[in-house]
């Protein structure tokens, strides 16, 4: 029964609105302008923080996970070196991968040493890393000439390098930096061949080598204990590093358990999670003060039933004295208002998500930012619907009130 006072309410109310068209337009207007904001303003939120998540993921660690073996300690303020800690090797970062699921893998080895470039005569200190194959494609490097090395020859340590663009750029002496692909380098008495050169990248300053593992373990000046090295587990997502991190955690136990002390399982999350934060702030922020124009809109919906109620009052007394309660002209300016909402949100989801998508557009346009997207989920745009929702049953619930308290006499006797 309820159910059928219910339809036959909003019934009424929806023939109101069509009677009265320039009425409905303007009762609607302030939420279609509010919801088109909100759900603009959420999908461009949410575009962002994707984008951001994605730019952090390609260019920072952050979905790495280190497993490095610890060479200092601190004791009394005082920095002592550790003793006979772990030294892996590229069948260690191998079996690691297998073991935690990561989605890729790397094993890398520090040092600074000394470079000739025996055709051009140029001498540079450098920053040299030894790795396995594929190191390329870890760390997002791209090659302006030559090639990385391949699987083959990291395996059996061909004497082969690669240069930074900085670093070639000083050993060409004038020449193009791509030409040093095919020179020759002196290292601590060993000759390598330069197979490839990096693409230069903007605020780049480091003169940079990348060689593979084993040969770095032969030109590396020596040590006391080996050069430490360090294994690198990628995540397959940011969502993910947790896991992986408790599961590197679980291998290094596992093979590791006399010398638990001596390693370190490190993530670089914290990254993500301040820029999470901020975004989240941002996007708040914005969707609160967006939601001052849906509250402008309930304000306009309430001033409007207030009119059609005052305009509609001999109406209202009519139809009391035919029978209608209370109740049935409650719901019936109840069923009015929510429908303008209702239609005001349906017209604004629509709007925003143009908006949101136009936005995008001129951002990747004039700031030249083709990463840049948007993402419309579900979430922003019921989170408007209903908030319009709300607006509309709130503000509609003094008219309606008040149409129901009418008495049907003095409602027939207004003028």
């Amino acid at each position: 029964m309820m159910f059928r006072i219910s339809i036959t309410a909003a019934r009424l109310g929806a023939d109101a609105l069509v009677a009265n068209p320039l009425r409905a337009l303007l009762s609607t207007l302030g939420v279609i302008i509010g919801v088109a904001s909100l759900v603009a303003v959420l999908s461009l939120g949410d575009g962002m923080e994707a984008t951001v998540r994605s730019e952090i993921a390609r260019l920072t660690d952050v979905q790495t996970v280190s497993v490095s073996p610890k060479t200092t300690e601190t004791i009394d303020g005082q920095s002592l070196p550790v003793r006979q800690y772990p030294v892996f090797a590229p069948r260690d970062a191998a079996d690691a991968a297998a073991t935690t699921g990561a989605a890729a893998v790397s094993l890398v080895t520090r040092s600074t040493i000394s470079v000739d470039d025996l055709l051009t005569g140029k001498r540079h200190l450098t920053s040299a890393s030894g790795v396995i194959a594929r190191a390329d494609e870890f760390y997002h490097l791209a090659v302006a000439a030559g090639r990385f090395f391949t699987d083959a020859e990291a395996a059996r340590g061909a004497s082969v390098i690669v240069l930074s663009h900085k670093l070639a750029e000083y050993l060409a002496a004038g020449m193009d930096a791509t030409r040093v692909v095919g020179h020759m380098l002196r290292i601590r008495g060993s000759t390598l061949a330069v197979i490839g050169v990096l693409a230069p990248y903007d605020g780049e300053v480091g003169y940079d080598v990348y060689l593979p593992f084993a040969v770095a373990r032969r030109v590396f000046p020596p040590m006391d204990e080996p050069w430490p090295a360090t294994i690198l587990l990628r995540a397959a997502s940011i969502e993910t590093v947790d896991a992986l991190a408790a599961a590197a955690q679980d291998w290094v136990a596992q093979h590791y358990a006399r010398r638990l002390e001596k390693l370190e399982v490190t993530t670089q999350q914290s990254q993500l999670a301040r820029a999470t934060q901020g975004m989240l702030i941002l996007k708040l922020f914005m969707a609160a003060l967006t939601g001052i124009s849906l509250l402008v809109g309930g304000v306009g919906i309430m001033n409007i039933m207030l009119a059609s109620v005052v305009e509609r009052t001999r109406e209202i007394g009519v139809r009391k004295a035919i029978g209608a309660r209370s109740r049935d002209i409650l719901l019936q300016f109840l069923a009015e208002s929510v429908t303008i909402s209702g239609a005001g949100s349906a017209i604004g989801v629509a709007l925003g998500v143009a908006m949101a998508f136009a936005t995008t557009i001129i951002i990747r346009v004039q700031a030249h930012a083709p990463f840049v997207r948007m993402v419309v989920s579900w979430l922003p745009i019921a989170s408007a619907i209903v908030c319009a929702l709300l607006i509309g049953l709130i503000f509609g619930t003094y008219p309606a009130l008040r149409a129901a308290r009418l008495s049907p006499i003095d409602a027939i006797r207004h003028e």
